[in-house]
């Protein structure tokens, strides 16, 4: 089997270090500071996120409102923007090169038809700030900023998942509300810091993927 080349299509210094964008045959991958983050080769998990998500909704709920936390190859924007049960879709992306990736650069193919939905509205900001001081609520929380709770991209990202982390992401979501956390592995530490915070319903989903242990998307609601 021919392994393709990786080539750079772009490489920025931002203010959490350095982003990079590349090609690898047909597909894309960003990876942030030397470190893999994702491609474009496979987005059933990223696509589980947003589904799993809205399936674990109360039901009657109309036009429910997502926060997408990470925008990283589109796929869960897209996904999600592509379902007409979704209300306000708000994306928060800290990276103004992975924002230009999509807006202007060949990642526009996959989120092109999303950002171009009037229910889509792209923040540039730190997930963990508008979550800490945003005052508004979601119906659901669907993140994906790190490669897991135990495998973090940047060390300020570990509070996100901290008691104080997960209290800030209760207090974001309506009652009934769902929050939704992408891991390349799955993580009972993290499940029962879930429980800990008062989250409900506390479980894991799994993806299988072609080698290794599965994805997961872990799901825990705001009691009602």
């Amino acid at each position: 089997m021919t392994i393709e080349t990786a080539h750079t299509l772009d490489r920025r210094d931002g203010p959490y270090g350095e982003v990079v964008l590349r090609g690898r045959g047909e597909h894309f991958e960003i990876i942030a500071n030397g470190c893999f983050l994702m491609d474009t080769s496979d987005g059933r998990s990223e696509r589980r996120l947003i589904d799993s998500a809205l399936d674990a909704l109360p039901p009657g709920r109309d036009r429910p409102s997502v926060l997408i936390g990470g925008l990283g190859v589109g796929f869960s924007l897209a996904h999600a923007a592509a379902d007409p049960r979704w209300g306000a879709i708000t994306v928060v992306e800290r990276e103004q090169a992975i924002i230009d990736w999509h807006l202007e650069g060949p990642l526009s193919a996959i989120s092109g038809p999303a950002l171009a939905d009037p229910r889509t509205v792209i923040l540039r900001t730190d997930l963990i700030a508008h979550i800490r001081d945003a005052t508004g609520a979601y119906d659901a929380l669907c993140l994906d900023i790190d490669n897991g709770p135990d495998w973090t991209v940047t060390e300020g990202n570990h509070g996100l998942y901290a008691p104080s982390g997960l209290m800030a992401c209760m207090d974001r979501l309506k009652p009934g509300g769902i929050l939704a956390v992408w891991s390349a592995r799955p993580s009972p530490d993290f499940e029962q810091s879930l429980r800990n915070a008062g989250f409900s319903g506390v479980r894991t989903e799994e993806i299988p993927v072609a080698r290794g242990v599965p994805d997961v998307v872990h799901l825990a609601a705001r009691p009602a």
